[in-house]
């Protein structure tokens, strides 16, 4: 979709490397393969098992930084949004998300937006009501920010702890230019780890499955949450870019 970028535009994060003792089985997610699969015990044929790191390795990082070195880390990262400008037409809509589990801040986004004249947006969790099958529709929607601070806006708590705003003037994903995915972790091949929940996944996966562009799938992260491969799994919908506070890349 798109070429890769120069040089000068590259970041070079390093990868997180786990100890070996945090990766037992008590520790192992539901994503990470099956490290008891028979075929990987034939170490010539089979291909080498990759064993995500759990998600706490991760969020606890996050959580031990202070708002201070939060807002730093996110303004290093706005430097880098000139760069997904040059992707985008006149009054694109961006989506966007709170940032309430110690993520990359995401209002310097919502002021690039406003500064710009961008359309941005918010996701809604349940919005659709249940399955056929009586499951929750996990499938997002989203709906226009109003307000010039992401702490202004009207929210309610969802079940899940995330923050979410109720409106009427919901968007599919299919109809905004840009999706700025939160994520735990991600690999140099743009391989997301969610928080587990599937949303996004879901959400994204019919345009992916049949090679639409849009939404372009953006992460926003900092530098620390990037590693070098992730276990990949057939539902997971990988990101077209990533900007983290060391600068912006494309897959």
């Amino acid at each position: 979709m798109h070429s890769k970028i120069t040089h000068s535009e590259t970041m070079h994060p390093k990868p997180i490397r786990p100890e070996q003792n945090n990766l037992d089985s008590n520790n192992l997610d539901s994503n990470n393969l099956d490290l008891n699969n028979s075929d990987s015990n034939n170490t010539e044929t089979s291909e080498p098992v990759i064993s995500n790191p759990p998600r706490r390795h991760f969020t606890r990082q996050r959580r031990q930084l202070s708002d201070g070195a939060r807002r730093q880390f996110a303004q290093s990262a706005s430097l880098h949004l000139s760069k997904l400008q040059k992707c985008l037409p006149k009054r694109a809509r961006i989506g966007l998300y709170y940032d309430g589990f110690g993520e990359l801040p995401t209002q310097l986004i919502l002021d690039w937006c406003q500064r710009l004249g961008y359309l941005p947006y918010l996701p809604v969790v349940g919005s659709l009501g249940r399955t056929s099958n009586g499951n929750d529709d996990k499938r997002l929607r989203f709906v226009p920010v109003y307000h010039s601070k992401l702490v202004n806006i009207p929210t309610r708590i969802h079940q899940l702890g995330m923050k979410q705003n109720h409106s009427r003037a919901l968007l599919w994903a299919s109809e905004l230019n840009v999706i700025i995915c939160p994520l735990v972790a991600v690999d140099l091949n743009g391989n997301r780890m969610g928080m587990g929940g599937g949303f996004y996944d879901t959400t994204l996966g019919k345009s992916y499955c049949s090679g639409t562009s849009r939404p372009l799938k953006i992460g926003w992260c900092y530098d620390f949450q990037v590693v070098e491969q992730l276990a990949r799994q057939p539902w997971d919908v990988p990101l077209d870019g990533l900007i983290t506070p060391s600068g912006i890349r494309w897959f």
